[in-house]
């Protein structure tokens, strides 16, 4: 495991757990009633240096970052400001919403919008990148802002966020797609709609007689967990099944605040999952993310995705190597129960999606046998059937969704076609100064029997005695 030199400011204290009722000085004398108040901490944010200057002690590339021009926004709740260590800068809840200077540093491979979501978005809002799923985006705005934020290009910009006539854009979109079935609400953050906004958008969703799973990507119960009120957690329950992802990258933000909101969450039927992103300096140790899943099963939250760190502009300085992410990896499987081991993706940059990245546990293979090894480096032979020919049952017609031009893997092992090209193989070897002639002009010769067509061994196929008769194409001048 390779470390890098410690911060001489490091401390072990910044990357504790804080107890319930923890404030910042700066919030001291806040009346419960107010400190407690959602729209309080909203109205409350901090946005500024001179804001931040009273909670912590700025470091030169702190304050370089947040005075400078044109960064993506900066606004931190009072609550989640409280959980900031004052003298220690790799404290990770600092590292997370405070700008430095190396946002302004451009690096390899950065984009604006890494991921394409613009690129396969049909309506405004809606990204349809999977075959049955959308993201619908219904807000810009967040409780507080993360530095690394995949949707800065919009995110935090009040001029960019989503309005009724785009709702019924995207509601049309999704009347009109009966291959959708489960359906993200994201942004921004759809927890900091009003309940009657969130609540309408919800009912319109519910009324779709083919979406079957509704999904709200968060990060308020963190960020804010008063706003997880008994109201809310009404509204969401009127819109069952509805499941919910939060976003935890740090046990240090695992509050008993936090712990109550999501009881509140699941007491009210939304199964929780969480997503984290690794990043450099906040959670890219293997203890502190064994820390941060056990914590979060603790207070009944799956973890669900690891994310690699986005491509997106302002990043690059808390970007780990993927291989960091794998030795993470290897640290949980074996060491932690399975249902507390998320799964590790890269979000492949434009629009290839989630994409599994785990160690290796197959060793070698062969047709009766495969060589395993464990997390301890255990290794086994196991023995495969020779007598497996594949399923015998018959399948409902309805159970098979279709998935016009997405059927990728799966479609060439279910026989649909013989290839994968990339775009414009064909033309690539079509060389300057060909020609068509005798040998390359009849395209038969390259179409596989039997693929992408209705089963070649077919009833009119079969010859009396039960044997399949394969038609052999005979063609003059061969």
């Amino acid at each position: 495991m390779s470390h890098a030199p410690l911060h001489p400011q490091a401390t072990v204290r910044s990357q504790q757990m804080l107890p319930r009722g923890h404030r910042a000085p700066k919030w001291a004398d806040v009346p419960d009633e107010k400190w407690f108040d959602w729209k309080w901490q909203l109205k409350n944010r901090i946005n500024s240096v001179s804001e931040l200057e009273e909670v912590i002690r700025l470091t030169e590339s702190e304050h370089a970052g947040a005075s400078a021009e044109g960064i993506f926004r900066l606004d931190i709740t009072p609550y989640f400001a409280s959980l900031m260590d004052a003298d220690d800068p790799t404290c990770p809840v600092r590292r997370q919403v405070i700008p430095t200077h190396h946002e302004l540093e451009p690096f390899m491979s950065m984009m604006e919008d890494s991921l394409a979501e613009d690129k396969h978005s049909p309506v405004p809002g809606l990204v349809h990148r999977y075959p049955d799923r959308v993201l619908m985006l219904v807000t810009t705005q967040c409780a507080s802002y993360c530095r690394y934020c995949t949707r800065s290009r919009i995110v935090g910009d009040p001029t960019e966020t989503f309005n009724p006539a785009e709702y019924e854009a995207q509601l049309n979109y999704l009347r009109n797609t009966p291959q959708v079935r489960d359906v993200l609400l994201s942004g921004g953050d759809p927890l900091t709609l009003a309940p009657k906004v969130l609540g309408r958008l919800l009912a319109e969703l519910r009324k779709i007689e083919h979406i079957e799973i509704i999904r709200i990507g968060t990060r308020v119960p963190v960020f804010m967990p008063m706003r997880v009120t008994e109201e809310l957690c009404d509204v969401l329950a009127e819109n069952h099944p509805l499941w919910m992802n939060i976003h935890v990258n740090h046990p240090k933000e695992i509050t008993p605040e936090v712990a109550d909101a999501c009881d509140r969450l699941t007491r009210a039927g939304i199964p929780l999952g969480n997503q984290s992103v690794l990043l450099r300096g906040i959670n890219d140790h293997p203890v502190i993310m064994q820390k941060l899943l056990r914590e979060l099963v603790k207070i009944r939250v799956r973890p669900y995705y690891i994310y690699q760190c986005d491509l997106v502009h302002g990043a690059g300085h808390l970007r780990t190597t993927v291989s960091k992410g794998l030795e993470i990896m290897e640290s949980l499987r074996g060491h932690t129960s399975g249902y507390s081991i998320p799964t590790y993706v890269v979000d492949a940059p434009g629009g290839g999606g989630k994409i599994p990245v785990a160690p290796n546990y197959v060793l070698s293979h062969s047709p009766d046998k495969l060589i395993l090894r464990n997390f301890e480096g255990y290794i086994a032979a196991y023995t495969e059937p020779t007598d497996y020919v594949g399923p015998d049952m018959m399948v409902p017609d309805d159970w098979e969704r279709k998935e016009p031009g997405q059927s990728g893997i799966y479609g060439l092992m279910q026989g649909e076609r013989i290839s994968i090209e990339p775009a414009g193989f064909s033309d690539t070897h079509h060389r300057p100064g060909g020609v068509s002639h005798r040998l390359n002009s009849r395209e038969d010769k390259w179409t596989a029997y039997g693929v992408g067509a209705p089963n070649p061994a077919s009833v009119s196929d079969t010859s009396p005695d039960g044997k399949v008769n394969v038609p052999i194409p005979v063609h003059s001048g061969d």
